[in-house]
């Protein structure tokens, strides 16, 4: 099963692709590569600051 999938992850990243070609060319390509980036960071600052509402949620728990 891993096998397979191994080879069908290797199969697609042999094809050409247009879609990314055509982002490319259009200088399109780094809008989405920092649309991805800012919806990433985005994520990681509401889990920083939900861990720290926990942890203050646990402290005052504790008292």
């Amino acid at each position: 099963m891993i096998y397979n999938l191994i080879i069908g992850i290797l199969l697609m990243l042999q094809q050409d692709i247009e879609m990314a070609d055509n982002l490319r060319s259009d200088g399109k390509f780094w809008i989405v590569i920092m649309v991805v980036a800012v919806v990433t960071i985005g994520i990681i600052i509401y889990l920083f600051t939900l861990d720290r509402k926990v942890r203050k949620l646990e402290e005052l728990q504790k008292k």
